[in-house]
């Protein structure tokens, strides 16, 4: 096993996945995710700033370019003979793709997560969520690879299969190539990047941030879950915070297609994602766009503010086990 850090020589992403042993229907639909990452950039860089004239099912006004991105990532799913069901963010309901889910496997996503920071320049990115067989309502514990894509200065690829994080660019030819691999973090952080207005927060938040900044943490906040996900995982360090508040009990991001795909990355990193009271990857949705709230970072940072929040606000009660279908693997 190679050392943590920059790799030594030029690997693409396909022949990376090809080496590293990645199965052969899992392999295509990592890079057909790639692909598409491309003509999303490009619409980025040439496309409509303006709305699209729709709201999502939120009620949020749809930009032109969610829309796009959203059309382009569903049609190379749909068309790479490897997806059975898949999930956007954009969407209502489940899209189901393949009634043969034999060997082929389900996708959650978030097409253009921070679209809203597009038309001040600020970066933003695909956020993608991979699970066995037909199922998505699953903990996220059951995923087999999470990625994510980043558009900023450069564009970059990130992902996992359960062993270990690596970190693409995409440079000639608008190839990616392998920059870092084995990305890991320290087990104390000196950031962190608080989402949420502070006057929200409940006495157990409002103690833990206190906390931080006596410690001296610094703030870094974009505004943007991938970049700030991103920053924590290349440089090694730090946290991120969306908590529960007084107006959000529940949070703001989403569980399947935001906080699941990226607790899993950060876990392969050896850091920590947790809902103040257990780990994200641990919850069972029951409904397609649950919320939770969400630490992630650093692992005993993580455990610091589980431990803040059950002194300040009693232990949440463990939720009772959910009966399901069995589990269905690819």
């Amino acid at each position: 096993m190679s050392e943590p850090g920059k790799t030594k020589f030029q690997v693409d992403l396909r022949r990376h996945l090809r080496e590293t042993g990645v199965e052969e229907n899992l392999t295509h639909l990592i890079c057909e995710i790639a692909e598409a990452s491309k003509y999303i950039i490009h619409s980025i860089r040439t496309g409509d700033l303006g709305v699209a004239g729709t709201s999502n099912l939120y009620g949020e006004q749809q930009l032109a370019l969610d829309v796009l991105a959203d059309r382009i990532l569903r049609k190379r799913l749909d068309h790479s003979g490897v997806v059975a069901n898949m999930m956007s963010e954009e969407m209502d309901q489940i899209i189901p793709v393949s009634t043969d889910w034999e060997g082929k496997y389900s996708v959650a996503f978030d097409p253009l997560d921070g679209s809203s920071l597009v038309d001040v320049n600020l970066a933003v990115g695909t956020i993608v969520a991979i699970f066995p067989g037909y199922d998505l309502l699953r903990p996220g514990r059951e995923q087999v690879a999470a990625m994510y894509i980043l558009y900023g200065p450069r564009t970059t690829l990130v992902y996992s299969i359960g062993d270990g994080v690596y970190e693409f660019g995409m440079y000639n030819l608008m190839e990616y190539t392998l920059q870092h691999e084995y990305i890991t973090l320290k087990p104390k952080g000196k950031l962190y990047s608080p989402g949420g207005l502070r006057n929200q927060y409940t006495p157990g938040v409002e103690a833990y941030v206190s906390s931080l900044e006596k410690r001296g943490l610094k703030l870094r906040y974009s505004g943007g879950f991938v970049p700030d996900i991103n920053q924590i995982l290349l440089k090694g360090e730090g946290l991120f915070l969306y908590p529960h508040l007084k107006n959000l009990p529940r949070g703001k991001l989403r569980l399947l297609f935001e906080l699941n795909p990226m607790a899993y990355l950060i876990e392969q990193a050896g850091g920590a994602a947790s809902d103040g009271h257990q780990p994200i990857l641990d919850l069972m949705p029951t409904q397609i766009h649950e919320r939770a709230p969400v630490f992630i970072g650093c692992k005993d940072d993580v455990a610091l503010a589980e431990e803040m929040l059950s002194t300040h606000e009693g232990k949440k009660d463990a939720p009772t086990k959910q009966g399901r279908s069995a589990k269905i693997s690819a």
